[in-house]
């Protein structure tokens, strides 16, 4: 059955976990929606664990929606959100909405994501008034983690803690039907998560959040990069890739591949016709 809007608002009044994996492909899109997962975000994390880039910033659109378009194709159950890059919202509020509208109409996303910023409830109020579902983010905004202090825990302070709380609040109020609360302390998740109406997904936010995200390359341990303590690897396939692709090396090198079983035979008639015809 496919996964709406309505369903990840009805998990929370239920109090149904909701599960979230971002994806990149076709074939590790296909996995995560046959497994079962709510909710599949094609994330601007895509610039570091895919395309090799320093910052999520450095990511943008043309990128982004050829990513979500492959995705698009292996999903059949889960939600698919599309996250919004630094440059399609942040250094160009005016256009948040026609970025927003490109990720449901040429990727066809079912929602989009964007992280707080000082325009972010203007922005949030644009993309809802063109129709589009909007997740929001609050806590660390990797995109403007450098205006955080770096990538550290946010909210630990009763200021900045009240702050993020006040955030939460008003992007419920300017029309999110989620929001993603990102390496915060359990407590104020907690808090959240209980006063909102609208349902919590955490990534380093403890456990009382409705639900829960990761980037399915950690969880897959196939990323090399600093991995965060709310990241927990469920298979090292990093490994397992490298010596596969060894041994592969090793068989070319020693001419044990292809063998007759990985190639193609010609009947020895045709064989001799063509030996014919060459001579």
């Amino acid at each position: 059955m496919q996964t709406t809007i309505s369903t990840i608002l009805k998990r929370k009044k239920h109090g149904q976990k909701i599960t979230m994996l971002t994806a990149y492909d076709y074939p590790t899109a296909k996995l995560a929606d046959a497994a079962g997962v709510d909710i599949i975000l094609v994330g601007d994390s895509l610039a570091n664990v895919v395309l090799g880039l320093e910052s999520t910033r450095d990511v943008g659109m043309d990128e982004m929606l050829h990513h979500a378009k492959a995705v698009r194709r292996a999903v059949k159950k889960a939600l698919l959100v599309g996250d919004m890059p630094y440059s399609s919202y942040q250094k160009r509020p005016v256009a948040a909405a026609r970025n927003a509208k490109r990720f449901a109409q040429a990727a066809g996303c079912g929602a989009v994501k964007l992280e707080w910023f000082p325009r972010c409830l203007e922005v949030v109020r644009q993309i809802r008034k063109a129709g589009i579902p909007v997740m929001g983010h609050v806590g660390l905004t990797p995109q403007t983690a450098d205006k955080l202090g770096g990538f550290k825990v946010q909210g630990r302070d009763a200021e900045s803690a009240a702050a993020i709380i006040r955030n939460a609040a008003a992007l419920q109020e300017a029309g999110c039907f989620s929001i993603v609360l990102e390496c915060i302390p359990d407590a104020i998740a907690r808090l959240i998560t209980q006063r909102l109406k609208i349902p919590t997904i955490g990534i380093g936010a403890g456990r009382s959040c409705d639900g829960q995200v990761l980037v399915l390359y950690d969880l897959l341990g196939l990323s090399d990069r600093f991995h965060p303590k709310f990241v927990k690897a469920y298979a090292h396939l990093g490994p397992l890739i490298l010596r596969a692709i060894a041994r592969y090396r090793a068989d070319v090198t020693a001419g044990r591949f292809p063998s007759r079983k990985y190639s193609y035979s010609m009947r020895r008639e045709e064989w001799e016709r063509l030996r014919k015809i060459l001579l």
